[in-house]
């Protein structure tokens, strides 16, 4: 099993966005195809879609987003809401010199790509979510919906409680990291800490247990608090569409489409070329089924070919 810390050529550097420091992995030359990581991962989620689309000739940028890894971890819970994500995008665009990208994301990437294409749809050449549709703005604050359709039980409001969550996940990163942590509850500790991730080699499960060592879990899960004042900052785009090239790329056996299916896109994702469901695939598809996602992903970028967009 390769490691990202194998791959040859991988280049990094830190860039300056003004209000952060973004950590940046590059890979190759071409057009550019921007890979935004999920919760809770790191820019070497995607380091087999970089080597596949830099041997395609496309440039690979995987940063890793505000909280994580490398990258600065401001300290207010607003900022990061989907404005400064969304902007961390455009910010690592002019500072890359890019007038558009590609953007794919998976998980919490997935949400930053869809709504960077809608708020600034003329930074976004194309766009793709892994495991999380494009979600059109729901009629109450997402808290309240969620209590009324799903009930208080759902693990998106356990983590609303600044603190609560982090102290558990801080207690035992590695039993948080492998376990099933959206069902985690007091009773968390039940069970081996045991590696459940086998797709991912050794080495880079080191790699993003030694970043939530070093830098907690408060960052990653203060994305989850935003979700009503995203609710609120999206307010002047209710009713508009994503009109960009798109891409849906989902695992039959990822739990995230119970809640989140891809028919939420109908008539909210105009140029929708695919919504794929890949059989026996889980959550982490870029790193369970990486020549499966990379097929779809090169198959959906080689449709883009020749095309030109405003």
């Amino acid at each position: 099993m390769t490691n990202a810390l194998e791959l040859a050529g991988i280049s990094h550097r830190r860039v300056n966005l003004g209000e952060i420091e973004m950590h940046v992995a590059e890979l190759g030359t071409g057009p550019a195809v921007l890979f935004l990581h999920g919760h809770p991962a790191l820019w070497l989620t995607w380091r087999r879609q970089m080597a596949a689309m830099a041997e395609a000739g496309y440039q690979a940028i995987a940063p890793d987003q505000r909280g994580y890894g490398d990258t600065t971890i401001p300290s207010d819970v607003q900022a990061y809401d989907i404005e400064h994500l969304s902007g961390d995008v455009v910010r690592l665009l002019d500072a890359l010199d890019l007038e558009q990208a590609v953007v794919v994301g998976h998980d919490w990437g997935a949400l930053v790509a869809w709504y960077t294409a809608l708020i600034h749809p003329g930074r976004v050449r194309a766009v793709a979510g892994l495991s999380v549709p494009f979600v059109p703005r729901t009629p109450v604050p997402p808290t309240q919906y969620w209590r009324e359709t799903i009930g208080e039980d759902f693990y998106m409001l356990w983590l609303q409680e600044p603190g609560v969550a982090d102290a558990l996940f801080n207690a035992d990163v590695e039993r948080a990291l492998n376990g099933r942590w959206t069902l985690d509850r007091e009773g968390w500790r039940n069970g081996p800490a045991t590696n459940s991730l086998t797709f991912r080699s050794p080495e880079d499960h080191q790699v993003v247990i030694a970043a939530l060592k070093r830098n907690g879990w408060t960052g990653p899960l203060n994305w989850y608090r935003n979700f009503d004042r995203n609710w609120e900052l999206l307010a002047p785009y209710d009713g508009r569409t994503v009109d960009q090239p798109a891409l849906f790329i989902g695992g039959e056996n990822d739990q995230v489409l119970r809640f989140m299916p891809p028919s939420l896109m109908d008539g909210h994702v105009t140029d929708l070329r695919g919504a794929d469901i890949l059989p026996g695939v889980a959550h982490w598809m870029q790193e369970e089924a990486p020549d499966q996602v990379n097929r779809r992903l090169l198959g959906f970028l080689a449709g883009l070919s020749g095309e030109t967009r405003e």
